[in-house]
């Protein structure tokens, strides 16, 4: 299974303003509309899950959601599972004969998968913003991955996607 990290990122590397708000683009939320329709999953966290199911999950159609979250969880909900793993995460994408999976934050539940050297492609939507503080793409840690450019092509007037290949 091919593990993909998907993320909107302004030009110096947060993912979201403290409050956990977003100003992107039109064309960027087309472009991972787009990636998350052709993938069919998405594996988010908790505070990600919270943000996004009021709607958000309609505007990318509707994909099978997989939850990283400690908490315990009482409800069933159709399209949505939660687990507690990186690992088991994976094994439900892989019970539901996907082929790829697309990792889509938050900080922390990228950095579970990047320590554990999970991913295997990396798609950075990188939109036209500095901030002064907020989310960090990567938690600041001891990491390191190598990355392979595969491409860079313009979404839009301001903004700009790459994809990178994680070589292992």
């Amino acid at each position: 299974m091919k593990t993909i990290l998907y993320m909107a990122t302004t030009v110096n590397g947060y993912i979201a303003r403290p409050d956990d708000s977003t100003p992107w683009s039109d064309e960027e939320w087309n472009a991972y509309a787009e990636m998350v329709k052709r993938v069919g999953n998405i594996i988010i966290g908790r505070k990600t899950y919270e943000i996004m199911k009021d709607g958000e999950f309609d505007r990318i159609g509707n994909p099978f959601v997989i939850v990283i979250t400690q908490q315990k969880e009482n409800e069933t909900i159709p399209n949505v599972v939660f687990v507690k793993t990186p690992e088991e995460a994976l094994k439900i994408a892989e019970e539901k004969e996907y082929t790829e999976t697309m990792v889509n934050g938050g900080s922390t539940i990228i950095d579970l998968f990047a320590q554990k050297k999970l991913f295997d492609e990396i798609y950075l939507d990188v939109e036209p913003f500095v901030f002064g503080n907020g989310k960090p793409l990567f938690l600041p840690s001891n990491l390191e991955l190598q990355l392979s450019l595969e491409e860079i092509k313009k979404i839009g007037n301001n903004s700009f996607q790459v994809h990178y290949k994680v070589l292992k």
